[in-house]
């Protein structure tokens, strides 16, 4: 029985599109910070009781502040990459690493979602 071939693709080739659900801002300093409104009826209950903000805002760091800006839907991971290691030099090491868990962090908070570049079969 022969094996199937597995369609792997590499992380450098996916596309990262951002949620446009979810409002950002540049702040000082060039840091991004994501607006999340919270008006379901379970924050607005738990708003009314305990006095939390209507809208969450979540400020990135000045690495995730740059990646954040970077993508744009066009571009892959293997091109922020090297953006990203010409920005910030050696202090991003392991740079693939570093990129591939925070874009994990993004999708699984679903700030992004991941797309196969098409170009790159």
């Amino acid at each position: 029985m022969a094996k199937k071939k597995q369609n792997q693709v590499n992380f450098l080739d996916i596309i990262p599109i951002k949620n446009s659900k979810y409002r950002w801002v540049i702040l000082e300093n060039n840091i991004v910070q994501i607006q999340i409104d919270r008006n379901s009826w379970l924050d607005k209950a738990v708003r009314l009781f305990f006095k939390t903000p209507a809208m969450m805002k979540i400020d990135l760091d000045q690495y995730g502040s740059y990646i954040w800006q970077e993508i744009d839907g066009i571009k892959d991971f293997g091109i922020i990459s090297e953006g990203f290691k010409e920005a910030f030099g050696e202090e991003v090491e392991p740079l693939y690493q570093r990129l591939g868990s925070y874009a994990n962090i993004l999708r699984n908070n679903n700030f992004i979602k991941f797309e196969k570049n098409q170009t790159n079969k």
